[in-house]
């Protein structure tokens, strides 16, 4: 633990514990002589479309110093005013030991009864706080912040507040202090700063597995105070001191700037409110210089990821971007699939047209050969392409969603409407290929893949991975040497969004040390040897992510297709093409 933050809680602990009252509130949280004092305001809101049918209250503060003319920064609560908040904000706007702060504090949602005498309202606060999905922040961001720059002041001064995530904390206690976390953890660009009090880091909706993917997750640009007491719950769902020293924990693991004050109180506020001013400078100090991204020598990715290199846009303006695939020179092809076009990413980044009509074609693939083929799922056929852009048919009558061929120019692809995956052997001495043919079907809906989309061989050729865009996991096979398929299994264990039904996994790519990249709904999850997921890289933008390959000239460059545009990003890896000669990588560690 660094020194500073050693101080900051042995100071807390002893101020709050040892004195006369149990957790004392000092000067900060008072009326101070002189100090302006500025106003809150109480409205309700009730024109959900993310939480439909709810209805809460929610108040606005408004410090004296708030020029309407800048954009002041912002502070959310979760479950209305807490911590003496507007009084803190007072005293420390007054010191210029926070920026000038408009406040939102919000309560949880409910709906309404019909008749309150002999029914309840439907309490919305588990499913808005406790849930691990991005819901309510969507709510906090597209609905109730957007009404409250509706509002005025009451001397008549409009509420304007910065979007920059850099000038804006979250905080709450309990539900409302892992909601807190949850919406600054899915939207960094919005709210940097955390404060959360005994924040209920367990399973009551799925919070029990942050400290895991704190650990995995490409570390965020994130400032995190945590509160909690050695008296606090202790359920069914778990304990909730333990789970907060989990998840201090797990952002010390992952290189996040963060801090904490242990104590001895319970299910309570009481020692939060004592610490709220030393956390809020804490939260705040350096502004206006950005939260920077922690970065942490033990984290996988960061083994993996540049420091300081995100990602980088390739082109843009696209329908629906699909299947990267990279030549020998390392220069990217991907498709526009619903404008039935591919282009090609020169070494010099520039992007250009390479074919046209191209029956909506989706994975693409080198092979051995220099050909790139492709599934072209609109003429129900697979096609290569040469050089210089003549096409050839492979085969035909067949659904495709994604190829890959191995280095003795053996084709498998997925079918996803019937269910299977397909071969189509090497060519012989004259250049002819056998028959395609189905080598793995979904015959038992329990057992089998529901979708079987993205497609590639391991680094030594002799296993298939395979994903399942509807299930949870991704699939291997052991390739027999006639081109059949045995040993399938349910191997790589990914992580499933909360509130969803399946993972999202579409396409993928290996390195040279045999990690699997996997473009899902949560971002690109990686898998070692073993199937065991060991990390995560953040999405490039909120969009489907379709399917990531290795390209550059020294093929160190992570490409990727999300929605409407291609990214990249500098990687200390190389990747790996499937037609290349196969290279046995060290055994996993078991």
């Amino acid at each position: 633990m660094p020194s500073s933050r050693l101080a900051l809680a042995a100071i807390l602990f002893t101020a709050s514990v040892f004195a006369g009252e149990e957790y004392p509130i000092g000067p900060d949280s008072k009326p101070q002589e002189g100090v302006p004092k500025g106003d809150v305001m109480k409205f309700t809101f009730e024109k959900s479309n993310i939480f439909p049918g709810t209805t809460r209250e929610y108040w606005i503060y408004v410090p004296k110093q708030y020029d309407p003319a800048k954009p002041a920064c912002l502070h959310v609560n979760q479950d209305g005013i807490q911590f003496l908040a507007p009084q803190v904000f007072d005293n420390l706007i007054h010191k210029k030991e926070m920026p000038v702060t408009i406040g939102v504090f919000i309560m949880h949602g409910r709906v309404k009864a019909d008749d309150s005498k002999t029914q309840i309202d439907r309490f919305n606060r588990c499913v808005e706080y406790d849930a691990i999905d991005d819901r309510y922040v969507r709510f906090l961001l597209e609905e109730l912040l957007p009404d409250a720059e509706t509002k005025q002041a009451p001397d008549g001064r409009p509420i304007h507040f910065s979007k920059n995530g850099n000038d804006r904390s979250i905080a709450g206690s309990s539900s409302g202090g892992i909601c807190a976390f949850t919406a600054a953890w899915h939207r960094p660009d919005s709210f940097t700063r955390v404060f959360t009090c005994v924040g209920t880091f367990v399973d009551q909706r799925g919070g029990n597995v942050y400290p895991a993917l704190i650990r995995k997750t490409e570390t965020k640009p994130l400032r995190v105070f945590q509160q909690d007491g050695s008296h606090d719950a202790n359920g069914g769902g778990g304990n909730w001191f333990l789970a907060n020293q989990e998840v201090v924990s797990a952002l010390e693991f992952a290189g996040y700037e963060c801090n904490h004050a242990w104590g001895e109180g319970g299910h309570d506020g009481k020692h939060a409110t004592a610490i709220f001013p030393d956390a809020m400078r804490w939260l705040w100090k350096d502004w206006p210089k950005p939260v920077a991204r922690g970065v942490s020598p033990k984290q996988t990715v960061a083994k993996i990821l540049v420091p300081d290199e995100g990602w980088q846009v390739v082109g843009e303006g696209y329908n629906f971007t699909e299947g990267p695939a990279a030549n020998a020179k390392g220069e990217v092809f991907f498709t526009d699939l619903p404008n039935s076009r591919i282009y090609k990413v020169g070494l010099d980044g520039k992007v250009a047209v390479f074919a046209e009509n191209t029956g909506r074609a989706n994975g693409l693939t080198f092979g051995p050969d220099g050909l790139l083929y492709a599934c072209a799922d609109g003429k129900k056929q697979i096609v290569a392409y040469s050089p210089d852009g003549k096409e050839t048919v492979i085969a035909s009558d067949v659904n495709s969603n994604d190829i890959c061929i191995n280095h003795a120019g053996a084709i498998y692809f997925t079918d996803p409407p019937k269910k299977q995956i397909w071969y189509i052997p090497p060519p012989n001495e004259k250049g002819e290929r056998g028959e395609k043919r189905v080598v793995d079907t979904n015959t038992n809906e329990a057992e089998g893949l529901s979708y079987p989309n993205g497609i590639r061989f391991s680094p030594d050729q002799t296993l298939l991975s395979v994903t399942d865009t509807k299930g949870v996991v991704g699939w291997s096979y052991r390739i027999q040497k006639d081109g059949s398929l045995t040993a399938k299994q349910r191997f790589h264990y990914l992580h499933v969004p909360d509130g969803e039904a399946d993972s999202g996994a579409d396409g993928m790519t290996y390195d040279t040390e045999g990690r699997l990249y996997i473009a899902t709904k949560m971002g690109i999850q990686l898998t070692d040897q073993t199937g065991r997921n060991i990390g995560t890289i953040s999405k490039p933008q909120n969009k489907w992510l379709a399917n990531v390959t290795f390209g550059g000239a020294d093929f160190n460059e992570l490409y990727a297709t999300c929605g409407d545009k291609v990214y990249k990003r500098k990687t200390q890896v190389k990747g790996l093409r499937a037609c290349d000669p196969p290279i046995k990588t060290k055994d996993p560690p078991l």
